[in-house]
C-alpha cells in the first residue's frame, strides 16, 4: 500500500520527535548523576552526598546530604564548562548565609569547596556513586547473634562523644547522650532483627553499613508520617504508616538490604516495601558506598535500649572482620 500524505506527515513528525529526543540525550551534561562526596574540614573528614538531574529540558535541579541531617532540595544548578555551583538555605546551622558548593568535574571526579553557612570553607572530593545492582537474589543463612547479652564484645564506640554504652541485665543500654555504637565487622547485603526501647522524646536510629539510617523516634503525630518519622530512611523514605508502640514498650525492626533496596518491618507491619535508598544519609561513617559497612547504633541523641541483635547474610558471603571505621 502506497503511503499517504497523511502517514508520510506522521512519520516525518516522528521521526524530528526521536531526533529531538536524542539531541536532547546527547546534551546531558556529565555532571547528572549521583556522587559520593569525602569532605575535609576544620575536625577531620566526613561523607556527603549529592544528586543532580534534569528538569526539563535544559534546566538542572538536585539534592544534598551534608555532614548531619537529611536530604536538602537543590532548586537550580549551574553548569558551566567544567563547574558545577548550586546554593541552598541552612538547616541546621546557627547561621542564616546558605551553603555555597563549587566542583569542577575531571572524568568521574568532582573536586571543589564547600562554604559553610557559618563561613567555613571545607575542600571535598567526589566520584559517582555505585548502582549497586545485584544479579539474583540471596538465599539467607542461618541468623546469627551480633550482641551476646553479657558484654561488649563485637561493639565499639566511636569518636562522636562520650562512651555510654553499658551491658545491663541482658540489655545493651545507652544510657545518655553520647558516642554511637558500631560493629567491628563489616556486612555487605542482610537481614537485620533488632529489638529497641525508648523513653518519652526518644530520639536514634539503625544505620545500615554505616551509610543509611532507619529512623528511631518517638512520634507524637502518628497518622502522617514522614521521610523522618519512625521506621522512615532519614531524609529519603517515608514509612507507609506509624506502626510504633508507646514509649518504654519494646519495638522490633526488621531490616533488609540487598544492594540499594531496603525493606523496613516495624512491629511486624512493613512500612517500606522493597526501595531504593538513592543515597548517604546524614552521619554516614564514610562515603564508600560499594563495601561493606558495620551496622551502627545511634546514641548521640538520647537514651535508649537494645536486646536480641541478630544478623543474616546470603549463604557463602564471608564477612571480614576487624574495627569499625572511626569518624574524626
Amino acid at each position: 500500500m502506497k503511503p499517504t500524505l497523511w502517514t508520510r506527515g506522521v512519520a516525518l513528525a516522528l521521526a524530528a520527535v526521536a531526533q529531538s529526543l536524542h539531541a536532547q540525550a546527547a546534551a546531558t551534561p556529565p555532571i547528572v548523576g549521583r556522587w559520593d562526596l569525602t569532605i575535609t574540614g576544620g575536625r577531620g573528614s566526613y561523607a556527603s552526598w549529592l544528586e543532580v538531574e534534569r528538569s526539563g529540558f535544559g534546566a538542572l535541579v538536585g539534592r544534598f546530604t551534608g555532614r548531619i541531617g537529611g536530604m536538602r532540595p537543590i532548586g537550580r544548578v549551574e553548569w558551566r564548562g567544567d563547574t558545577v555551583r548550586f546554593s541552598i538555605p541552612p538547616q541546621w546551622d546557627n547561621a542564616d548565609a546558605d551553603l555555597r558548593f563549587e566542583g569542577r568535574l575531571e572524568g568521574d571526579r568532582l573536586t571543589g569547596t564547600i562554604t559553610n553557612p557559618n563561613g567555613a570553607v571545607h575542600r571535598f572530593t567526589g566520584r559517582r556513586a555505585p548502582s549497586l545492582r545485584r544479579a539474583s537474589k540471596p538465599v539467607w543463612g542461618a541468623p546469627v547473634a551480633l550482641f551476646n547479652a553479657r558484654t561488649l564484645e563485637g561493639w565499639v564506640p566511636d569518636q562522636a562523644g562520650p562512651n555510654q554504652w553499658a551491658v545491663r541485665d541482658g540489655v545493651l543500654t545507652n544510657a545518655a547522650p553520647g558516642a554511637n555504637l558500631e560493629t567491628t565487622q563489616r556486612f555487605d547485603d542482610f537481614q537485620l532483627h533488632v529489638e529497641f526501647r525508648y523513653p518519652k522524646g526518644g530520639d536514634s536510629g539503625v544505620m545500615l553499613r554505616g551509610r543509611y539510617e532507619v529512623q528511631i523516634r518517638d512520634d507524637p503525630e502518628r497518622e502522617l508520617p514522614t521521610r523522618e518519622s519512625i521506621g522512615g530512611v532519614y531524609g529519603f523514605l517515608g514509612p507507609s504508616e506509624n506502626a510504633a508502640r508507646a514509649p518504654g514498650e519494646w519495638q522490633t525492626f526488621d531490616l533488609t538490604l540487598v544492594g540499594r533496596h531496603v525493606t523496613v518491618v516495624l512491629n511486624g507491619k512493613t512500612v517500606i516495601a522493597n526501595q531504593i535508598i538513592p543515597g548517604l544519609t546524614g552521619s554516614a561513617v564514610d562515603a564508600d558506598e560499594g563495601a561493606p559497612g558495620p551496622i551502627v547504633l545511634q546514641g548521640e541523641e538520647s537514651a535508649l535500649e537494645f536486646r536480641n541483635i541478630t544478623i543474616r547474610v546470603p549463604r557463602g558471603a564471608t564477612t571480614p572482620a576487624g574495627r569499625a571505621p572511626q569518624r574524626q
